[in-house]
């Protein structure tokens, strides 16, 4: 699975090399966004272990799913880091490189003589991205760190779920996820500042953690805490800041979601719910007022919804100009028209499963598009061909094979 020389068509990061020596979510991610956008993107797994991410979900004759779309575009190369020779490969690997990925605990790679005083002897202008839990300073540096954690810690497990039940978390990676997406962003910033300093280019250290890209998404509870003293609680799929907001079940037994964060909005659902008099309240004038008469909003949206089918309800949102759209699974994403129209998921060929549909590059560029080259596959998968390329010779390479280094 050795990847072709790039061509100007694959991107604008295309010449950007990359390594990912991170594990699971946050670091891979925001290393397959790169990928997916031109960048060379070596990915580094433990030669017996490899990538707990390999493990994570559902498989098809053995053959992870999650970790097709996750390794895309990446050259697979098993390399055990705490050995003298791993490490010596891995420097290498960032003489060459322009940006590195990791996520192990802080300290981890100081103690394989892998630090970035280490690395930045080797190459001044690397850029090291260090993806933790918590950081690599403060009180909780040292802890194991979990999306789940920083989902209970941000706050948004607080906030989510019904008023009278238990917090809730989210069924997915939500808080790596947005660390990963975040974390793109800050190597590119860093990258822009080292490309344009003057003198001699250096890169830098950009600290990642789980939480605080998801502190900023939860939204503005501290400050709100600061000021007014508020704590807020759950309100299941209510808004304090506007009503009908709601989700809302059809006819035939289906679920829609509604929106009004707009006030022309909230008039023009009430309009087609039958109750244009709510209009006339002072209270309707606002988003807070609507939201403190929530219970009177969505009985009438409710029962308006409820005496309808799904068809019918959308239907009539198109017709009024308002804010509605059916709720989800996996089957009815596939489905949709517009999603299959504007390839927000596409397809990619896998050599054992053949075509497998996955999500798309995440944004669109008109001239310097990003695209899947190939999906991931096995592990070491690279290995050979990288290292031949870092100038290792074929007995050498079948010495580090015979002790357990690469695989």
């Amino acid at each position: 699975m050795t990847e072709k020389p790039l061509s100007g068509k694959d991107g604008p990061l295309h010449g950007l090399r990359v390594i990912d020596a991170s594990t699971i979510l946050a670091g891979p991610l925001c290393a397959q966004i790169l990928g997916d956008f031109g960048a060379e993107v070596v990915k580094i797994e433990h030669p017996r272990h490899g990538d707990a991410m390999r493990g994570h979900g559902p498989s098809k004759d053995g053959e992870p799913l999650w970790w097709k779309e996750i390794s895309r575009n990446k050259r697979l190369v098993a390399a055990n880091l705490s050995e003298s020779d791993g490490a010596e490969i891995l420097l290498r690997l960032a003489e060459r490189s322009d940006v590195l990925i990791e996520n192990f605990r802080p300290g981890t790679l100081e103690r394989w003589g892998l630090g970035p005083e280490v690395l930045w002897e080797r190459n001044p202008a690397l850029v090291i991205v260090r993806v933790t839990g918590f950081g690599q300073t403060g009180p909780y540096a040292a802890r194991p760190g979990f999306g789940t954690l920083a989902e209970a810690m941000s706050g948004f497990a607080h906030l989510t779920g019904a008023a009278d039940g238990p917090p809730s978390l989210p069924a997915f990676g939500l808080a790596d996820s947005i660390c990963g997406i975040a974390a793109s962003s800050a190597v590119m910033m860093a990258l822009w500042e080292r490309d344009r300093a003057e003198g001699s280019a250096r890169g830098q250290v950009v600290d990642m953690n789980l939480l605080t890209p998801l502190l900023t998404a939860v939204g503005p509870g501290p400050t709100i805490f600061d000021q007014l003293g508020t704590v807020e609680t759950r309100h299941g799929n209510r808004s304090t800041n506007n009503s009908p907001r709601n989700t809302y079940l059809t006819a035939d037994g289906r679920w829609v979601a509604v929106s009004t964060s707009a006030q022309s909005i909230a008039e023009r659902v009430m309009r087609l719910v039958g109750h244009p008099d709510v209009l006339d309240e002072p209270w309707f004038a606002t988003g807070a007022g609507r939201a403190a008469h929530a219970d009177l909003l969505d009985r009438h949206v409710g029962e308006w919804i409820g005496a309808r089918s799904r068809d019918e309800v959308l239907a009539g949102f198109a017709a009024a100009g308002a804010a509605v759209a059916p709720v989800y699974d996996a089957a009815d994403v596939v489905a949709d028209e517009h999603v299959r129209t504007t390839e927000m998921l596409t397809t990619a060929v896998d050599e054992t499963l053949g075509d497998v549909l996955m999500h798309n590059v995440m944004w669109r560029m008109s001239r310097t598009p990003g695209r899947i080259r190939h999906v991931g596959g096995a592990k070491g998968a690279d290995t050979r061909a990288v290292l031949t390329e870092l100038g290792y010779g074929d007995e050498e390479i079948g010495e580090l094979r015979s002790r357990g280094v690469v695989a």
